[in-house]
């Protein structure tokens, strides 16, 4: 049973959203993260895990046990296949990666979208979770247009074309980016870029420019202590920690409080 998308509900109503990444494929993770009621959605990193199909649907399935709606972030190099894929076990949104064009925007919303007349969308009806109650296609129809499409601006050339992308992007209805500095730090040919204070200078655009479109910009941050400074630019969607660094973080501490007994024994 495919549940509500309340995340495309509150980004609809202009609400403000709280997520948390995982890359674990441990389904106990989505339902943990859902039962504490505190997250809007989580996002499942997907790009840089191991994952398959049957997985995705036990994720999807723990997610919604706990009221949490999921979405996943791609690979560009299989983001057409993979996003069908996550749709179909129930993800409600995707977060395409290495956007360097407006055609990028283009092929990610054929991915996600249905094939109708007068639209890029290309996705055909498929047989997945996704597909209440069968060969329905008004309904698989409008299930998917709930799907939250975002998209990734951490390529120097996007940045550069950044008019061109959100234009597109505003066009299309794509309801968020996300500012990726390691990535465009790469790109840009200075891979320290990441971790100097000069890299706010293009974040900060990118944040203006998203608002300036119409396209809501969400940003990634480590805790809540990070957050003003987002706020003060007008953000209002915010993705807050990982879990394989709050685990380490929990086991640091444990660790060195523990070693700090033992030392005295």
């Amino acid at each position: 049973m495919k549940m509500p998308n309340t995340l495309h509900q509150k980004v609809a109503a202009g609400e403000p959203t709280v997520g948390t990444h995982f890359l674990s494929t441990d389904p106990d993770i989505p339902e943990i993260i859902g039962d504490t009621g505190l997250f809007d959605y989580a996002e499942f990193c997907a790009e840089y895990t191991v994952f398959d199909m049957p997985m995705l649907a036990h994720l999807a399935r723990a997610g919604q046990a706990g009221s949490l709606p999921l979405i996943i972030k791609l690979d560009q190099a299989s983001q057409a296949f993979w996003a069908q894929a996550a749709i179909g076990a129930g993800f409600d949104g995707v977060l395409f990666t290495d956007i360097r064009t407006p055609d990028d925007v283009t092929a990610a919303y054929a991915a996600a979208r249905p094939d109708r007349p007068g639209t890029p969308g290309r996705m055909g009806f498929k047989m997945r979770r996704s597909a209440p109650a069968g060969y329905q296609a008004a309904e698989y129809q409008e299930a998917l247009d709930t799907v939250v499409l975002m998209i990734m601006i951490e390529k120097a050339v996007a940045v550069r074309d950044l008019d061109a992308i959100l234009e597109r992007a505003a066009e299309l209805g794509i309801a968020m980016t996300q500012w990726g500095p390691v990535d465009f730090s790469l790109s840009y040919g200075r891979p320290g870029l990441a971790q100097q204070p000069e890299i706010r200078q293009f974040e900060e655009q990118v944040i203006a420019k998203s608002i300036e479109y119409g396209v809501a910009p969400r940003v990634e941050i480590a805790g809540p202590e990070a957050a003003g400074r987002y706020v003060d630019l007008g953000v209002r969607h915010f993705c807050v920690g990982w879990d394989r660094f709050i685990y380490q973080a929990e086991l640091d501490r444990l660790g060195q409080g523990m070693r700090e007994i033992v030392a005295r024994l």
